[in-house]
């Protein structure tokens, strides 16, 4: 008779006490340069993150060459005094190393990811990039042959053809804000190579600017590595340029593009606020979360799920310049689609929501679903160092504490139901706000007309 084998099994693993989560603390100094330096130890995370933000806003761009900033911003990565173009791509992707960079209202940011064993060459070359760029005219000339190609299509595209429109709408043609942020056709071709470095002589130094690193250091002499790549970068000490007030005009509106034949609406409704700067900032988050933040957003229930007009419509703020004295202004914004014959209802129905928060206001329920949402998911969201590093650049781009994410948090959770909605309805007022839609006004402009949420314009789509 043979014997039956046994198994031995190691015992369950038991699950360990949840530890508290944070959002990561930086350490921050300054390099002999100038240079503003925030470091973040992520245990884990071997791919790091460097955002740089260069002091050079929109606002200083030269008169008629809107876009320079955005020219400027992509010709980094287009050689240096070292390297040419295709040199510097090739090292580039030999570290295994991403670079991007982008231009807005508070300035221009380059986004640098790399495995932290190749983070001293692709910090050189950041750094090389940032000290002595190329600015080749036949480079230049390619990248405005690029953005050029890229303005049709924009204009084509409803959504970011609504943004333009709204932007003209609020701000004076005076600001810089009521203009397209990578310029228009008739700015862009008119910048050189000449253009794009008298606009980075004048403004890219290492002493208004700052570096944000973010991963796994353990082993890094990261004082060491900076002295030798960004810290070898020089400049003149300069003074940060003042942040100008912004005025807009929210008054209640209505602009339609003209789409003849369009299928679908694109409705983008919005108006001004404070910046993060502001008090009551914690509360309009979570307002505007539960108005239409997300599925289960009371936007999304009834023009949805109960009228089927929309896929989705969603609320949201978000900050266009701020300033460190509190006066600077976020957009605050309804944006979404319906099919054409629905335009009217859709609006309706729409503002019947806005008109119910500021009557019966929310509920408990949604509050609480809300700050779930907003404050449970945080740590799956900052699992990578890119996420972390984008959020501590944001907050030194807004002249925000370091510890303001951890905070913001904090307030969330504390925020009432009572505070949320008064918060959202301040946000989005039924008589302060710019509606625009991009669609067929032929169909569509009587029976907004008839809803009597402002007067109406007809614009040509261009």
């Amino acid at each position: 008779m043979t014997e039956l084998a046994t198994m031995d099994f190691h015992p369950q693993p038991q699950a360990g006490r949840p530890k508290p989560w944070a959002f990561p603390a930086p350490e921050r100094g300054t390099l002999d340069n100038g240079l503003t330096v925030l470091r973040c130890h992520r245990p884990g995370q071997q791919v790091v993150a460097v955002e740089v933000l260069l002091a050079a806003p929109l606002e200083a761009e030269p008169a008629g060459l809107d876009g320079v900033a955005t020219i400027m911003a992509r010709a980094f990565s287009e050689g240096t005094d070292k390297l040419s173009a295709e040199e510097f791509a090739a090292e580039l992707e030999r570290c295994g190393a991403t670079l991007d960079a982008h231009a807005d209202h508070p300035g221009v940011r380059l986004s640098l990811e790399v495995p932290v064993s190749r983070l001293p060459k692709a910090l050189g070359l950041l750094a090389d990039a940032l000290r002595a760029p190329a600015f080749a005219e036949s480079e230049v000339e390619r990248l405005v042959r690029n953005r050029l190609d890229e303005i049709p299509h924009e204009t084509a595209n409803p959504a970011r053809r609504a943004a333009k429109e709204l932007s003209k709408e609020l701000f004076p043609a005076t600001s810089r804000m009521s203009r397209p942020r990578q310029g228009t056709e008739e700015t862009v071709q008119k910048i050189d190579s000449a253009a794009v470095r008298a606009f980075f002589d004048k403004h890219v130094r290492p002493a208004t600017s700052a570096a944000v690193i973010v991963g796994d250091l353990t082993g890094v002499d990261l004082d060491a590595l900076l002295a030798e790549t960004l810290g070898d970068w020089s400049g003149s000490s300069a003074e940060p340029r003042p942040v100008p007030s912004v005025a807009a005009d929210d008054t209640g509106r209505v602009i339609i593009v003209d789409r003849p034949g369009a299928v679908q609406t694109q409705l983008l409704i919005g108006r001004v606020g404070a910046d993060r700067h502001d008090r009551v900032w914690p509360a309009q988050v979570l307002g505007t979360y539960c108005l239409g933040g997300t599925l289960t957003s009371r936007l999304d229930r009834v023009l949805r799920e109960e009228k089927g007009y929309t896929y989705g419509v969603r609320a949201f703020g978000q900050v266009l310049r701020a300033a460190p004295d509190g006066t600077g202004i976020a957009m605050l914004a309804i944006s979404g689609s319906v099919d054409t014959p629905n335009t009217g209802p859709a609006l309706d129905d729409l503002w019947k929501v806005l008109r119910t928060l500021a009557a019966e206001g929310l509920t408990d329920a949604e509050r609480d679903i809300a700050v779930q949402n907003l404050v449970g998911v945080a740590p799956l969201k900052f699992e990578t160092a890119a996420a972390v590093a984008g959020t501590l650049a944001d907050q030194v781009e807004q002249y925000l504490p370091d510890d303001y994410q951890a905070t913001l948090y904090q307030q969330l959770a504390a925020t009432g139901t009572v505070e949320a909605t008064a918060a959202a309805v301040s946000a989005f007022p039924v008589d302060r706000l710019v509606t625009v839609l991009v669609g067929d006004a032929a169909q569509i402009r009587e029976p907004v007309k008839a809803l009597g949420i402002g007067e109406v314009t007809v614009v040509p789509a261009e």
